[in-house]
């Protein structure tokens, strides 16, 4: 019998990183804050979260990040300059962000990766399960990841990671899973974890990608995780220890995604995320992929 559980209303977005791939783009601007299409990357996370029934959001952030603040808060200047012009469509875009969710900010102060990002995060989530969305992996709204992980956590409970097949000569790039089959077809039993393995010592080729369902144990795993990779305290390390000895803090699971995924942490993905997304909106998509058409074709003759 399936015990109930508290359901899910909290989600962490980590957003204290430096951006240095983008600079000097991110020199002043947060990189979460550069467009993909005409909204910045970080609005789509957050919309994510709403969209998966997450109505208070907690960005953990740092220095030169007060951008973000102010895109989620309201512009009354703006607002009433709008207004004045009669210009409504602007403006119910400009409104967009400020009603999305009840939106809290923290400082992650001295930046000791993700897994510390995720212990600034104790004092708002206390005792209940949370969700945490990376803002440099965007999900496609068509494929609802983030539910799917939901359902999964209600069900087991314990905690749940995003799962991604790829080509094993990337997945030094990401924390690599050992996974068992369940009776969920695109769900299965994370026995361990790795923090970018070599490929030769990948339990698997299923990556992690960012997002996660998290059982508050988490917390106390994190405070006794050592520094792993790269000197910083690895979420993927805390997660391995629940993964090995379920404890108070559950299983946990694997939901297997074979959607649309953009990585707008990389430049090239970026750049391509644009494309894709732009090429899909009803109201640039027609015009844009004429002149797409073109430019190919005429690159191809070159």
């Amino acid at each position: 019998m399936t015990l109930a559980r508290t359901r899910i209303s909290k989600a962490v977005i980590p957003a204290a990183g430096l951006g240095t791939r983008f600079l000097p783009a991110t020199k002043a601007t947060p990189k979460e804050m550069l467009p993909v299409v005409d909204k910045p990357a970080i609005q789509y996370v957050v919309e994510e979260a709403v969209a998966a029934g997450l109505s208070d959001v907690l960005m953990i952030t740092g220095r030169n990040k007060r951008a973000l603040e102010d895109h989620f808060d309201r512009n009354y200047e703006l607002e009433e300059a709008l207004t004045h012009k009669g210009d409504e469509s602007r403006l119910a875009k400009v409104k967009e962000s400020n009603d999305l969710a009840t939106m809290h900010y923290v400082r992650q102060g001295d930046p000791r990766g993700l897994g510390h990002a995720v212990l600034c995060a104790e004092p708002h989530i206390g005792d209940q399960p949370f969700a945490v969305l990376l803002g440099d992996d965007l999900i496609d709204p068509r494929d609802p990841l983030l539910s799917r992980m939901i359902e999964v956590q209600e069900r087991f409970g314990g905690s749940v990671v995003a799962l991604m097949e790829v080509d094993p000569a990337q997945i030094h790039l990401y924390g690599s899973a050992a996974i068992l089959p369940t009776d969920a077809e695109d769900t299965v039993r994370v026995t361990d974890l790795v923090e970018k393995p070599a490929a030769a010592e990948a339990p698997s080729s299923y990556a992690v990608i960012g997002r996660y369902v998290l059982d508050p144990a988490i917390f106390e795993v994190l405070k006794k995780t050592q520094p792993g990779r790269g000197g910083e305290i690895q979420l993927t390390d805390g997660l391995r220890e629940l993964a090995r000895d379920e404890g108070a803090g559950g299983p946990v699971h694997g939901v297997v995604f074979t959607g649309r995924r953009y990585d707008t942490g990389d430049r090239g993905d970026y750049l391509r995320a644009i494309v894709r997304l732009a090429c899909e909106r009803e109201d640039l998509g027609p015009d844009f992929r004429t002149w797409l058409r073109t430019y190919v074709k005429e690159e191809l003759q070159d």
